[in-house]
């Protein structure tokens, strides 16, 4: 146990030069594209940040915002799930979706600090994503719903305007929920790329950035 504390606050620098590509340039652009749409779609709704924005922009701006941050988000989810198909090793579902053994087994060395390093997603870290990608399509499928069943917009119109005001409200409870979950989500994404990165001495957040990891 001893050495494996020493392992978690080991100096990042103290490691070999040698790096290869993991992520490829489209990931990194699906990657931080999503984080600012996101951020984007969340804030200019929220009720956390309703002071901000009426001191900012004018309620039809933000309401403008958010739709066309998630279109943005619907848009890359598409992408991501084709990437996920044909795109380079690392990028590829096949790469890092594991079975549910697997993934308990790494969450269970990792709080043990036993965790084996992987170039690509680990264990933990991909079933996090499916679950991030599946929590952001349903935020913008219940969306979608709700534009188009209120407001009588979207690619939906024709089909919801006629909706009921319980249809409307369940569109909305839905959008609101798994847009709130999706943020718990994004915390635990952050509190496992941290402890990843000291676990095993390297900068994940900077492999997002430059795509390169050490061999």
């Amino acid at each position: 146990m001893a050495e494996a504390l020493l392992k978690v606050f080991k100096p990042m620098t103290d490691r070999a030069t040698t790096e290869i590509t993991v992520w490829d340039p489209l990931v990194r652009l699906f990657h931080w594209t999503l984080v600012l749409a996101f951020i984007f779609a969340f804030c200019s709704q929220s009720d956390a940040f309703e002071k901000i924005r009426e001191s900012l922009l004018p309620e039809e701006w933000l309401q403008t915002l958010h739709i066309w941050a998630g279109y943005t988000i619907a848009g890359l989810l598409l992408f991501r799930l084709l990437w996920g198909l044909i795109g380079p090793r690392y990028a590829r579902f096949s790469d890092f979706v594991y079975g549910p053994r697997d993934i308990f087994a790494y969450v269970k060395a990792v709080l043990t600090l036993r965790a084996p390093r992987h170039l690509g997603h680990n264990p933990a870290g991909g079933a996090m994503i499916i679950i991030l990608l599946l929590s952001l399509a349903i935020t913008v499928s219940a969306g979608l719903m709700l534009y188009g069943a209120e407001k009588g917009l979207g690619p939906l119109a024709g089909l919801l305007m006629d909706s009921s005001d319980d249809a409307i409200d369940a569109f909305k409870e839905v959008h609101e929920f798994f847009a709130n979950f999706t943020v718990i989500l994004v915390i635990g994404h952050l509190i496992g790329v941290i402890w990843e990165s000291l676990l095993h001495s390297e900068n994940l957040a900077r492999a997002m950035i430059t795509g390169r990891k050490r061999a």
